[in-house]
């Protein structure tokens, strides 16, 4: 049935109050990227200025911003790896052999906030002398990737079918074979949404990088306070810097956004 014309009013207008609302701040954002911090204040400019790069200037050359981008993807990269290389066979294996308890392991690593570990994190690293280093942050990215990427990918595994496996036993190749040649290549799309998150909360995440970073292991969403001083806040290059990490993670979701849809609603018609 055709929906009526006081629906499709009220569906339309709703939409419009949603996306005006979520990309508000983001367009702010960008424009205030390219003001001055004089221009910032002044309302008279809040749509019609000069725009300057200066400020992306300040970030790229003189921030050393370019460091902060290598050492983000680093860690993002090398999180998102091992979580993927350690997290899909375990997901595989606690779908199809009903590991209901380790299941249980995962979701509960997946309810504890992350900031609750921060403090025996940082008193076991420092004892160590592993804190300022990009292992200590990777290992703490993947305690979030980790139950992340086992959690949707248990849900994938689930809404995959077990008779291409069963075939595969049957002519010979042992469960990991199974794996290898028969589910894996079925299940790339949880893998790359499962990938996807994992990286984006890499890229993002603030607390742990503060923590556990060093002067030569800092991450842009920690270099960003570089702009933030004591008695003012140079809100022009905290803009750019705040775009700088913001754009490339939003071009990631927009390309791959069908695979993360996919990945995510994979199992919800199970049985």
């Amino acid at each position: 049935m055709k929906p009526s014309k006081p629906y499709q009013v009220f569906r339309t207008s709703a939409l419009v109050v949603v996306v005006f609302a979520l990309m508000a701040p983001l367009l702010w954002m960008i424009a205030a990227s390219f003001k001055t911090n004089v221009d910032i204040y002044d309302t008279a400019k809040a749509f019609v200025f000069s725009p300057s790069l200066k400020n992306y200037e300040t970030v790229l050359q003189q921030a050393n911003y370019l460091q902060f981008i290598g050492n983000s993807l680093w860690v993002a990269f090398g999180a998102t790896m091992l979580s993927l290389l350690l997290g899909v066979p375990a997901a595989y294996s606690m779908s199809r052999f009903a590991m209901k308890k380790s299941a249980l392991v995962v979701l509960m690593a997946r309810v504890i906030p992350g900031v609750s570990l921060l403090v025996p994190w940082y008193y076991v690293f420092s004892n160590l002398k592993m804190v300022g280093g990009f292992t200590v942050l990777i290992l703490s990215h993947m305690f979030v990737s980790l139950p992340l990427i086992v959690y949707i990918m248990m849900g994938y595994f689930d809404g995959l079918p077990t008779e291409l496996e069963e075939a595969a036993l049957v002519d010979g190749l042992t469960h990991i074979g199974a794996f290898r040649r028969i589910t894996l290549p079925l299940s790339v799309p949880g893998v790359a949404t499962a990938g996807i998150l994992s990286f984006i909360f890499s890229w993002n995440n603030f607390m742990f990088a503060l923590v556990l970073s060093g002067a030569d292991t800092k991450t842009l969403p920690v270099a960003i306070f570089d702009f933030v001083g004591y008695a003012s806040i140079d809100w022009g290059g905290l803009m750019a810097a705040a775009t700088v990490v913001t754009l490339p993670i939003m071009l990631i979701a927009l390309f791959v956004q069908k695979y993360v849809v996919s990945g995510l609603t994979a199992g919800a018609t199970k049985g």
